[in-house]
């Protein structure tokens, strides 16, 4: 008998309770990193800016391939005023906004930072490497952008993970998406930014649109 009454007397307790309860909603795994990190959420930030701010810039900011890369040549100061960007502190260099078309002479897609060698003057010799991911390097998409700086950021690992977070999002929107089989001697159109090469070295382009034809 001690223990119904026990049981019973427990029951009453949290029916009582009960009309005075919060239901707290669980926070996402993404609303968590971002509380986590003081509301840092480069993922989110890049997926905001990609369509309303990132691709209408590099549309209008880029130039074809051969021309950028020309006057790159003759005049790195003219091209840089008319296609490029680069922060005003630090050692990073010009990252130039550009449209390539051309066909593809060497499709490396073994590896995971895949690339496409392509030629778009038709002398059978690649002028530029479009990566493919899923690993990109360097962070060319946010370089190219004159509407972000590093002075909004918290510190260079915010910054860094930023830049990261463009590669991550146009690999999942488009990159991973495209055929991995047969593509030598297709044709390749895309609008994306590349750091300028060192000499003797092909532009290596990270695309932000990417479409490979017939």
């Amino acid at each position: 008998m001690p223990n119904f009454r026990a049981a019973a007397a427990i029951s009453l307790a949290i029916a009582l309770a009960l009309p005075g309860c919060k239901i707290i909603k669980t926070p996402t795994a993404e609303e968590a990193a971002a509380e986590a990190s003081g509301g840092f959420a480069p993922d989110k930030q890049v997926a905001d800016l990609w369509n309303a701010k990132v691709i209408p810039f590099l549309e209008k900011r880029a130039g074809s391939f051969q021309e950028v890369s020309a006057l790159a040549t003759s005049d790195l100061n003219a091209a840089a005023a008319k296609y490029g960007h680069k922060e005003k502190d630090g050692t990073a260099p010009w990252t130039f906004a550009a449209k390539v078309s051309g066909t593809i002479i060497k499709a490396e897609t073994k590896s995971r930072a895949a690339y496409l060698d392509t030629d778009v003057d038709g002398d059978g010799k690649a002028d530029v490497r479009i990566q493919i991911g899923p690993v990109i390097k360097g962070t060319a998409i946010r370089d190219s952008l004159d509407f972000v700086n590093f002075n909004e950021f918290k510190n260079q690992i915010q910054w860094a993970e930023f830049g990261k977070a463009f590669n991550v999002h146009v690999n999942g929107l488009t990159l991973e998406k495209l055929p991995r089989g047969d593509l030598e001697g297709k044709t390749v159109e895309a609008l994306g930014a590349y750091p300028l090469p060192s000499s003797g070295q092909p532009a290596l382009l990270t695309p932000v649109t990417i479409m490979i034809g017939g």
